[in-house]
């Protein structure tokens, strides 16, 4: 009987890690949509009403962009949200280096009634497609 609950303490615990992992890359639960980077790279060329947030540090910014990206790491989004708010009619491309910070930041925007449009794979997936940078 021990053997039995033990078996089943491990199933829930690998369910739960599961749920967390699909939760954290935004598979699941998600209030906002993702899009690769080509798709991103496409509807910025297609569309006016589109922006570029990058949410990750100065030093990573610096280092490359996309090109008309506005920079916001992650641990300043929040307080900057007031000074976002002419962004709420635009649909915000967001992304970081791979993919993570962003889908906190999409869930952080999306909860503020912004459109955010999480960018998978981040930066690394921009360049890995080839597409332009700063």
């Amino acid at each position: 009987m021990k053997q039995k609950n033990i078996n089943i303490l491990y199933w829930i615990a690998m369910a739960g890690l599961l749920a967390w992992f699909s939760y954290s890359k935004g598979w699941i639960f998600a209030n906002f949509d993702s899009i690769t980077a080509k798709e991103a790279s496409v509807l910025l060329h297609n569309e006016n009403n589109v922006t570029v947030l990058d949410v990750r540090s100065s030093g990573e910014f610096k280092r490359g962009h996309i090109k008309g990206a506005k920079q916001v790491s992650l641990e300043h989004l929040e307080k900057e949200i007031p000074a976002l708010q002419t962004l709420k009619k635009k649909k915000i491309i967001v992304y970081c280096q791979s993919g993570n910070r962003s889908v906190k930041a999409s869930r952080l925007l999306a909860n503020h009634h912004f459109t955010p449009l999480n960018m998978k794979g981040g930066y690394i997936a921009w360049i890995k497609e080839g597409l332009a940078a700063r």
